[in-house]
């Protein structure tokens, strides 16, 4: 069994199309009919994406801490309960590609850090589009970390004590967490998704933080330097 788990703050203007690309990973041809069990984590929401969710048929889990790392953590934490051997993780504005689970696995490794690409910079000076794309390495091989494509084994992921409770940078604090376990990592461009580039962005510190920084080059490495 393989769990994807999503963290969702007030989140309804994207969740549906975030939901209608995660079904269709669920349901590729290459997954050879392994059962995906879908969680959305509802962390202090008061819209409707709840709604979504049920109208999807997707479980959902609610807690109260306006804290991404809590979010993901409570939600590996019930897929690891129901016994899945691989936990995948993206955000409620991020679309992945069909094949996108399917790629975590044929990484063969205990985790895979993924890269992300933007389509719309609505909103956005015209010059950082350019910029990320010209400072930016989606390729193998790159040293990015996103919680919005990211992937372990569930005996990695709890050897490494899984998810901190951080606001921010919860997924490179895993990741490293990983690597001091000395975890076999595929940094890869292969499992593809598309994020935002939302100005109103939900964790301080996060991809649309730093796209509004100016993505310097730690932030590109690992999303975020510092929490506010």
């Amino acid at each position: 069994m393989l769990g994807i788990v999503i963290p969702v703050h007030n989140e309804e203007a994207w969740l549906a199309s975030c939901l209608q690309a995660v079904v269709k990973a669920a349901a590729s041809p290459k997954l050879h009919r392994e059962t995906v069990h879908t969680l959305v984590v509802l962390d202090s929401c008061t819209d409707g994406s709840a709604c979504i969710a049920a109208s999807f048929g997707i479980p959902t889990l609610q807690v109260q801490a306006r804290n991404v790392g809590i979010a993901r953590a409570t939600g590996a934490q019930r897929c690891l309960e129901m016994g899945v051997r691989w936990l995948a993780f993206t955000d409620a504005d991020t679309l992945v590609s069909p094949d996108w689970l399917a790629e975590q696995l044929d990484q063969r490794s205990d985790a895979v850090c993924g890269t992300v690409a933007v389509n719309d910079w609505s909103g956005h000076a015209p010059h950082l589009a350019l910029r990320f794309k010209a400072s930016y390495n989606d390729a193998h091989g790159h040293r990015h970390i996103h919680g919005a494509n990211l992937g372990v084994s569930a005996q990695a992921y709890r050897d490494a004590g899984g998810f901190p409770p951080l606001a921010c940078s919860e997924d490179v604090a895993l990741v490293q967490a990983l690597q001091a376990r000395g975890a076999s990592i595929a940094w890869s461009a292969a499992p593809r998704v598309v994020t935002s580039a939302r100005k109103n962005f939900r964790a301080a510190g996060g991809f649309g933080a730093t796209l509004l920084q100016g993505f310097p080059e730690a932030g590109l490495a690992g999303e975020a330097a510092a929490c506010a």
